[in-house]
Parts: C-alpha cells; structure tokens; sequence
C-alpha cells in the first residue's frame, strides 16, 4: 500500500486566501513577515532529503518570484515550525539552510503582490530528492537552486493558496 505523499499548512489552507498577516514587511506592505508552518507526510522510499520553495508565478516579472527556498532540509524531518524562515535560519531543522529569494534574502519573504492586482498565486512545493545535501555556492541564486532541486526529484507534494491587495 502507497502512502500519498501530501504538504500542508495549519495555517494556510490549500486553495484558500492567505491571511494578511503573511504579507512581507517592505515594498509597500506591512505584514509581519513571518512564514506559515507546514507539515508533512508520505515522502517516498529512497527521499534522502527534501527542499521547500514557495513560488508566486503570477509576479509581474517575466519570470515569476521566489518567496522562499530551503535545501537540505534532513529526511527525517516532517515538519518546519511558524516562523522557520526567519533571518538567519535558526528555526530551521540542523543542516538546512536558505537560498536567497527574490528580495534578495535569505530569509522567507511574504507575499507582497501590487495593491489592486487579481489575487496572485502561491505555490507551496516540498521535493522529496534522491540526495542527502545539494552541494550549492553560499550566494547560489533560485534558479540555480532550482536545476539542482528538479534533477534530484523523485516526488513533489504541493498546494496552492491565493493572496491580494486592495487597490
């Protein structure tokens, strides 16, 4: 019997609208800037290690914007507690580290779409990957992170939640 490999949030649910709280702290918002905790169950056999994105793909940017991005997050992790993506990375579980987002930190970033945009996507995706650490630069970008990430994957859990600012 295969166990579903699932990702979810006690705070944020799939397919709803994310809670201003979650809003980034600069560029014109004013949240508290403080990442949902998540959980997790179902990894498949051979998960050596996971990574975690979290991806606006409705960002005016021709490219979309990465809120937050952890690799090295330990297999026998299944959880990442309020706040794990803060400054520095002390939240985070021995070993994982951040890759820096779109604001150029390397902390999680909230969700700061323009005021009167429709809401904007947001993408939350765990990677079960065949390896036990990826072996990325310190300034290592998303999309570098990101290659390195897709051609270690031997499953994804995901969910999708919504936001929006009022014009």
């Amino acid at each position: 019997m295969t166990t579903a490999f699932t990702l979810s949030s006690p705070e944020i649910a799939a397919n709803a609208s994310i809670d201003a709280r979650f809003e980034f702290n600069g560029f014109g918002c004013s949240g508290d800037n403080q990442s949902p905790a998540l959980q997790w169950s179902g990894a498949p056999e051979g998960t050596k290690s996971f990574a975690l994105t979290v991806y606006d793909p409705d960002a005016p940017t021709g490219s979309g914007w990465w809120h937050w991005f952890v690799v090295n997050i330990p297999v026998d992790t299944n959880a990442l507690a309020a706040n794990a993506g803060e400054k520095g990375g002390a939240q985070l579980p021995a070993g994982a580290r951040h890759v820096r987002n779109d604001y150029g930190l390397m902390e999680f970033g909230g969700f700061c779409p323009p005021p009167g945009d429709k809401p904007h996507r947001y993408v939350f995706t765990l990677h079960a990957l065949s390896v036990d650490k990826l072996d990325l630069p310190d300034d290592a970008t998303c999309a570098l992170a990101g290659f390195m990430v897709n051609a270690n994957t031997i499953a994804k859990a995901d969910f999708t939640s919504t936001y929006a600012r009022a014009a």
